[in-house]
């Protein structure tokens, strides 16, 4: 969806409940039996050459496992954009058929789908509309006291959409994390902080052993909000054949499981997102991390290659996976995509960046997507890379040898996530991307503080003395990424930091394991990595060096505590 363009929030109000809706409901006993069906038609936004409408649909005859609803316009109305539903035009006339999951119509039963269009003159409602082939009547039109008339969960007025989502807007403090940190002693200091929602399952959508599920955490957002704006960042991570350069985030889906993936994943979500209730929230998705970069640098012809990766490129599944969802997500006006895209340490080579920035793009302009979808990109997702190397720069030179040169920076462009961050957008928007695209940065475990961050530069008796000496990232190797000894969390989440960066976010919620650092038996599909295994002597991803990861850690996601005490000790900025 562009983020310029007259805002969509008002027509994602459909059905809110509110006291001055003119609402059809089908009548009970015989008149409904008389009454096959009853369509609301209203124009709920409407500029000098554009509008939006919401489509309320009531079954009154049996029950239907499909639909497809007609009507002709006297004008020239033309349809550009629609949610919920599927819809194809000719001349005047339209058929709006049923998604995948909103099919299912039961006597009584109804539906709602909107859309964008345009027109000049007058913008009059469809005199007739059909379900089947069957005419339904028709209400709404003038008496519909239309958007100017909010009722107690209408989302009220609306504007342009915003460029960045995060200005002005609280954003959402997860309660289930925010009580485990809440626990731990000092943990009070940030279980106030907002992170993200992982997404990391199919049963994650309506909750998992009793905890809160998407709706439930939709619903603790509107109440967060209050008045103001509120973001609520969600993770979208469930790709067929997930994660497959490592195996501690292995995923539930087979590689060529796309059809579920859709169905059952991508779909459910969307509908979700799509209850007018939650229409006033502004939703940043983080689209699955790590699946792109992967099909970039370990998909063949590289010491990095891995038999899955090569499997998921040759099958097309991640971009078609990735594609899908931009393209189901960013049809709804009040959500903001943002495309996983590694980190520094894993992109920042030329022969890296250029075909990412590819990948990317061909992502976003196939398989139903536009570069209208995305809103913008996030680096470091879950990664410990900082924001800014304060006592080197990538230019800097020692004895007549560029730092690139040093066994740590090795030849890379970029030595912190800031720096990369901004020259990825600039490459981005050159490719075809939107001017206005933003990034987002994970700074939720990459501060680097304690008593081992440096405080100036290294000694200059060498390339390698003067960067190991000046840098605050203090991994044994950029490529380590398990649960890392000596990490610190970062900046605190922060709206427009620099120019660029549309927030510094937490995404990994600190305090979520990496992997397990053993391997554990578990029904979540996560395998043992042994980049998690603080015994294992590394791989061609790190340099075949220590992983310097911590011990005794659970599978992904669940609660690490001592990772999280350290992650507060070594805080920088420090905790009070």
């Amino acid at each position: 969806m562009s983020r310029t363009r007259t805002s969509l929030l008002a027509a994602l109000a459909l059905l809110t409940g509110s006291s001055g809706a003119a609402l059809l409901t089908a009548p009970a006993g015989a008149a409904t039996a008389s009454v096959p069906c009853t369509v609301d038609y209203k124009v709920q936004n409407q500029w000098d050459t554009g509008f939006t409408a919401a489509v309320t649909l009531t079954n009154n005859a049996a029950a239907k496992s499909g639909w497809s609803v007609k009507w002709s316009y006297a004008g020239n109305q033309k349809i550009t954009n629609f949610w919920n539903s599927k819809i194809s035009q000719s001349g005047a006339a339209v058929t709006a058929n049923n998604e995948s999951y909103n099919g299912t119509l039961a006597t009584g039963g109804s539906v709602s789908f909107g859309f964008q269009g345009t027109y000049s003159g007058t913008n009059a409602i469809p005199a007739t509309f059909t379900l089947d082939g069957v005419t339904c009547n028709v209400d709404g039109g003038p008496t519909d006291p239309g958007p100017t008339d909010p009722g107690p969960t209408d989302p009220g007025p609306t504007g342009p959409k915003a460029g960045n989502p995060y200005s002005g807007a609280k954003v959402y403090v997860n309660p289930e994390w925010s009580a485990k940190a809440a626990a731990e002693p000092g943990g009070s200091r940030i279980s106030n902080q907002p992170t993200a929602v992982w997404l990391d399952r199919i049963a994650a959508i309506n909750g998992v052993n009793g905890g809160m599920g998407l709706r439930a955490h939709l619903d603790e957002a509107l109440k967060q909000k209050g008045s103001g704006e509120l973001v609520v960042q969600l993770v979208i991570y469930d790709l067929p054949g997930r994660d497959c350069a490592a195996l501690a985030s292995n995923g539930e889906l087979g590689p060529n499981d796309l059809d579920k993936y859709k169905s059952q994943y991508i779909d459910p979500i969307v509908s979700i997102l799509a209850d007018p209730k939650y229409a006033g929230l502004r939703i940043a998705t983080v689209i699955e991390p790590d699946s792109l970069p992967n099909l970039v640098t370990n998909a063949g012809g590289t010491p990095t290659t891995t038999d899955a990766c090569v499997a998921m490129k040759s099958n097309g599944n991640y971009e078609k996976g990735v594609s899908y969802a931009l393209d189901k997500l960013g049809a709804l006006a009040n959500v903001y995509n943002y495309v996983d895209a590694g980190h520094h340490g894993w992109l920042g080579w030329d022969s890296n960046l250029g075909p990412s920035v590819q990948e990317f793009y061909k992502v976003a302009t196939t398989n139903g997507a536009s570069v209208k979808d995305v809103a913008g990109f996030i680096v470091n997702t879950a990664n410990y890379s900082p924001v800014k190397e304060p006592n080197f720069k990538v230019t800097d030179s020692v004895n007549g040898q560029t730092v690139r040169q040093s066994k740590w920076v090795d030849w890379n462009q970029y030595v912190d996530e800031q720096s990369f961050a901004q020259a990825l957008r600039d490459k981005l928007v050159a490719a075809g991307f939107e001017s206005g695209l933003g990034m987002l940065i994970d700074t939720s475990r990459n501060g680097w503080g304690g008593t081992a961050r440096p405080t100036g530069p290294g000694p200059m008796t060498s390339v390698d003395d003067y960067v190991n000496g000046s840098r605050i990232d203090r991994r044994i190797h950029a490529g380590n990424w398990c649960n890392q000894s000596g990490a610190g969390l970062g900046e605190r989440p922060t709206a427009a930091p620099a120019a660029g960066i549309d927030a510094y976010v937490w995404v990994k919620p600190p305090g979520e394991s990496d992997g397990s650092s053993s391997a554990i038996p578990n029904d979540e599909g996560k395998g043992f990595d042994r980049m998690c295994d603080p015994t294992y002597g590394g791989n061609p991803r790190n340099g075949n060096n220590p992983t310097g990861s911590l011990p005794n850690a659970p599978v992904a996601g669940h609660w690490f505590s001592a990772q999280f005490r350290q992650l507060m000790q070594n805080a920088y900025p420090p905790l009070p």
